[in-house]
């Protein structure tokens, strides 16, 4: 998902997605313990992702807490 795509989201979105990918990524470490990791670079591509969200949501809490 773009940066310009998670601006769009309301805070509750944010935390949910976060939610998902973290879930995701929880899912794709255990395969890789397992053995079963088809593909490594999901896991890249997930973390990617929730630094993502969580810089989307630090700049929403800059921005709210500015007068």
């Amino acid at each position: 998902m773009k940066t310009s795509e998670l601006r769009g989201k309301s805070i509750a979105e944010l935390q949910n997605e976060l939610f998902e990918r973290r879930k995701e990524q929880f899912n794709l470490r255990m395969q890789q313990a397992n053995g079963r990791l088809t593909r490594p670079d999901q896991l890249k591509k997930v973390r990617r992702e929730i630094a993502r969200i969580k810089t989307v949501q630090n700049e929403n809490a800059r921005l709210s807490d500015t007068p």
